[in-house]
């Protein structure tokens, strides 16, 4: 039985607690707020698509080329500023949602130059919704339908990328001792994608940072002679491995379309800029056309290595709030960063990905048959 002293004692530590709680809260945890893009969730149709047809693809930046300011658009921002001397360029002040059609055809342009441009402060562009985003995407291409991954429910254009403390849709090789896996998104298909807009509706308080490679800086690293031997290779790229990964019960346990391989050029060009490009990754690219397999290992590893390990063709993306990020698919690589799995929190993004024209090669005839 409690003495008196225990007693008032615990009366006084209980009105304490009493006067300093607000007027009206009871012990019970405020409910949690609803997530604001839980609209916008991965879910997994079980649809199925046929194989995609072959179309004619008209850049939108080569419309650019002909104004006389092809860099109009970013007249009015409040900043302009480059983050590596190759490779990227942050923009705050002007927003994308508001640009019209020969904005977005400068813009097209502007990411073919620099490969990567990132915008800050998209709020509106971001809460548009799903409807304006495929509006948005069809300006720069016919967007691409991923065929393992979630997207919001009846909007099957729209790739999501997810993972919380309980739940990853991430093509993740969760053996390896890195979570960088370069790669050039869906490089296996026959046209694969150009423009690229990818924005975080959720993200990390720190870590889950997007990397990116020049790989028109990749390749000029090289020696001119090794350079004009890979512009007479071609190499094929699959998405078998990625079909198999959601086949085996994980990302969604979903192949909407049967995987297909590919060849493409070594190196490709840029039917803009002109610019040549490295085009292979370590992500889909399998084998070199022609040689024999140690001949292909050989190149290919010392390829992605030099993609792997070059910091100085390198930039890095540093996630805020509302922030849209544009690359030209043809000419970069990237990454994601899972270093904050640990934390449990969410990183939930948007990708709209629009096609484009078959890979050209920097070598004119190059025959692209296996």
């Amino acid at each position: 039985m409690a003495t008196t002293t225990e007693t008032i004692s615990n009366l006084a530590a209980n009105t304490a607690r009493l006067r300093l709680r607000p007027q009206g809260e009871d012990d019970r945890k405020p409910a949690e707020e609803p997530y604001r893009y839980a609209h916008l969730l991965p879910h997994f149709s079980v649809d199925s698509y046929p194989p995609l047809e072959p179309f004619n693809h008209t850049d939108p930046g080569l419309r650019a080329l002909a104004l006389p300011n092809p860099r109009a658009f970013l007249e009015g921002a409040a900043s302009v500023t480059e983050l590596t001397p190759n490779l990227g360029t942050e923009v705050t002040g002007v927003n994308l949602a508001e640009l019209d059609s020969s904005g977005r055809d400068q813009l097209a342009l502007e990411v073919a130059r620099r490969g990567l441009v990132v915008f800050r402060d998209q709020q509106d562009f971001i809460d548009r919704g799903p409807d304006f985003y495929r509006e948005w995407g069809r300006h720069f291409g016919r967007l691409h339908i991923h065929p393992t991954s979630g997207h919001p429910a009846g909007y099957p254009e729209i790739h999501l990328v997810y993972r919380d403390a309980n739940t990853t849709f991430n093509f993740e090789i969760e053996e390896s001792i890195t979570t960088i896996n370069w790669h050039s998104d869906v490089s296996y298909e026959l046209q694969p994608p150009g423009l690229t807009t990818f924005f975080l509706l959720s993200s990390p308080d720190t870590g889950g940072d997007t990397l990116f490679t020049s790989q028109v800086s990749t390749l000029r690293r090289l020696s001119p002679q090794f350079v004009a031997f890979l512009r007479t290779l071609k190499a094929v790229h699959s998405g078998i491995e990625q079909a198999d990964f959601s086949r085996s019960g994980r990302r969604g346990a979903t192949v909407r379309r049967e995987p297909v391989e590919h060849v493409h050029p070594v190196v490709r060009r840029h039917p803009v800029t002109g610019e040549e490009a490295l085009y292979v990754n370590r992500q889909f690219t399998r084998r070199i056309v022609g040689l024999k397999r140690e001949e292909s290992e050989a190149i290919l590893k010392l390829l992605f290595d030099h993609i792997d390990k070059s910091a100085d063709n390198q930039a890095r993306v540093k996630w805020r709030p509302n922030t849209v990020v544009l690359w030209d698919n043809r000419i970069t690589a990237h990454s994601a960063n899972v270093d904050f799995k640990e934390t449990g929190e969410r990183r939930h993004g948007a990708r709209i990905t629009p096609q484009a024209e078959r890979p050209i090669p920097a070598l004119d005839g190059l025959d692209l048959t296996a």
